[in-house]
């Protein structure tokens, strides 16, 4: 069941999401360069999240070890942050999610670590590109499936990998709510295709890969990786359906949307 949340329960998503943006903003920003370990980014986003009074939603979900998903290059999401220290060149999606008050933010940026080559670059901007097509739609009356549709169109008129495994979702109370937000149009919409209504709350998310498509999990049972060794981007932020359009609510105060 698809949960209408309202102008009170909206502001309550909009300060945790507020949290996310913030950590993305003031932490994970200054922190993506050569030479830091994705573990000192996860303790820094642990630390910052706490202080704010949040509540990290991935620590310990299904087991999962760390406060943040950190995929660097051929991750593509799910990755546990360790010992592997950036370097120059490399494409790294964090995502993270946070409650407060009883109500989750959830939102994934990819970062530039230094000089990314083309591919990557390509890669990034398709991923960003997607993710605000998605966004555009997220208006009352629209059905998901143009939503969805809107996202699978530009990656692949870029003639990029599309990850189908992994999709987008409901968010409220809970981190994972109905419905189900695919960045394509798959047969499930013949059977559930939901017209977008005022107070519907969703985390879009595309992923990107510069090959192909498919992904495999490592025997870590969570870092998911492109089968060819291609690299990934991962987008995501967490955006209200208003009467006035889409809200985005995993922005830093004063930060705008402008892609």
């Amino acid at each position: 069941m698809i949960q209408i949340k309202s102008p009170r329960e909206i502001e309550l998503m909009a300060a945790a999401g507020e949290i996310v943006g913030r950590t993305h903003v003031e932490i994970v920003a200054p922190l993506v360069r050569a030479g830091t370990s994705t573990r000192e980014i996860d303790q820094a986003i642990r630390d910052f999240a706490r202080g704010e009074g949040g509540e990290l939603l991935f620590l310990n979900y299904h087991g999962f070890p760390a406060h943040s998903c950190i995929s660097v290059n051929e991750e593509v999401v799910h990755g546990i942050p360790g010992s592997r220290v950036l370097k120059d060149g490399d494409l790294v999606s964090v995502d993270i999610g946070v409650r407060k008050d009883g109500f989750c933010g959830d939102s994934a940026r990819t970062y530039e670590v230094g000089e990314v080559n083309e591919v990557g670059r390509k890669v990034f901007d398709c991923c960003m590109r997607s993710l605000a097509a998605g966004i555009a739609l997220a208006k009352p009356g629209v059905r998901l499936s143009d939503l969805c549709g809107a996202i699978e169109a530009v990656i692949r008129a870029d003639g990029l990998g599309l990850v189908e495994k992994y999709v987008g979702h409901g968010i409220g109370r809970e981190m994972h709510e109905e419905p189900q937000v695919p960045n394509f149009v798959g047969p499930t919409f013949d059977r559930f295709d939901p017209e977008l209504r005022t107070g519907m709350v969703l985390a879009i998310e595309p992923m990107v890969n510069s090959g192909s498509g498919d992904v495999k999990t490592l025997r870590d049972g969570w870092t998911v990786v492109t089968i060819d060794g291609g690299v990934s981007s991962h987008c995501e932020h967490t955006v209200a359906v208003t009467e006035a359009g889409p809200r985005i609510l995993t922005l830093a105060p004063g930060e705008t949307w402008a892609y």
